[in-house]
């Protein structure tokens, strides 16, 4: 008798549990959708679930294994959100080469870390600078879109854009903040090897702004936007804090709660700057491609608005989740390729030398006739 209830009792907890965690994956799916004003904690869900569907597969083989009928609830709730799980992961054939074909236009995106590397010693960071830019400059691309670019005026070792200007003349620099009466700027930089006829800045308050240039390449007239969205701004206490999280230490609430803050603050933010790129985009009178950091994942509310009906360069190409920031957690894809149906995508790669604590993205498309 005993038995038998230890049993009941235990099949309904993990029932429960099972119906729990759908419920969870299903809310995380609907997160894209909704404006964080109305449901700012769907952040969070949204954040997470790319670890709710790895534990709903789990269920779903536990459940076949051991009762079949329950596994029903994991299996609706996987066909149900297909959609949202087919933005995490990409499945075409793997490929790291990076030789460029001819006739494609090749874009690279990287957030460089203000060209300090991940070095804490004076000598390394000196060097990060020429070793980002050599690495950039070997890809031959067409157009290099970069955040937390920095350039000093008045400090040989901090002249960042020499590096560049001999490949590629024209570049468009938003210069979002400034230093030591302008003579230190910082923000996106985008350089081009093909002429550039107008530019234009759209700043965000708080964070480096949308830029975009048109480009002549041949006879087409393309439009090229970066940018870098709203980041959590977490401090080393605030990674201390984390950890305090992850241990279950005492102060592990008091630690959670500027966390909480910060991520609330900057779901708010990143949701109307991607209104602002999203009418920029519906705004250009010519094909475009828009990159850069969005500080967002795929399923969220920021990189659906942007998206919009456009083709990302990772699903297209890629291979796995596409990790593009090394700290916090192995899932996070928060750089982005992404242009309109009017484009074929060739090729999609990365690169990632230890550089920055984002990876390189890098994209050969070609314009459809």
């Amino acid at each position: 008798m005993a038995k038998t209830l230890i049993r009941r009792i235990t099949k309904s907890f993990f029932v429960g549990l099972t119906l729990l965690l759908v419920m969870a994956f299903l809310l995380s799916c609907l997160g894209g959708s909704i404006h964080p004003n109305h449901a700012w904690l769907m952040g969070f869900l949204v954040l997470a679930q790319p670890y709710l569907a790895v534990l709903l597969i789990i269920s779903l083989i536990f459940w076949l294994i051991t009762r079949p009928i329950i596994a029903i609830f994991p299996l609706l709730a996987i066909i149900i959100g297909w959609s949202n799980l087919s933005h995490l992961f990409a499945v075409n054939k793997l490929s790291n080469k990076t030789a460029k074909e001819d006739s494609v236009i090749r874009v690279v995106t990287w957030n460089t870390q203000s060209f300090n590397g991940l070095s804490n010693l004076p000598e390394g960071k000196r060097k990060a600078g020429e070793q980002i830019a050599a690495t950039l400059l070997e890809l031959d691309a067409d157009f290099i879109c970069l955040q937390e670019f920095n350039h000093a005026y008045d400090r040989a070792e901090g002249n960042h854009i020499k590096f560049f200007t001999k490949q590629y003349p024209y570049y468009y620099f938003s210069k979002d903040y400034s230093r030591r009466n302008g003579q230190y700027v910082s923000g996106s930089i985008l350089f081009s090897k093909h002429r550039i006829l107008q530019t234009k800045r759209i700043p965000y308050p708080g964070a480096e702004s949308l830029i975009w240039a048109d480009v002549l390449v041949g006879s087409d007239t393309l439009r090229v936007y970066t940018t870098h969205l709203q980041s959590f701004l977490f401090k080393p206490e605030d990674y201390e804090g984390m950890e305090k999280i992850k241990t279950r230490e005492e102060e592990a609430i008091t630690a959670s709660k500027p966390i909480i803050r910060k991520m609330k603050a900057a779901f708010l933010r990143r949701a109307e700057q991607a209104k602002t790129v999203r009418e920029a985009l519906d705004q250009s009178p010519y094909p475009y491609i828009i990159c850069g950091d969005f500080n967002d994942v795929p399923n969220s509310y920021t990189y659906r608005t942007i998206k919009g009906n456009s083709n990302d360069a990772f699903l297209e190409k890629g291979f796995g989740v596409g990790r593009t920031f090394i700290s916090l957690a192995p899932t996070l894809r928060i750089d982005y390729i992404l242009y309109p149906s009017v484009f074929q995508t060739v090729h999609h790669f990365t690169i990632d030398e230890d550089l920055s604590d984002h990876i390189l993205q890098g994209a050969d498309i070609r314009l459809k006739k």
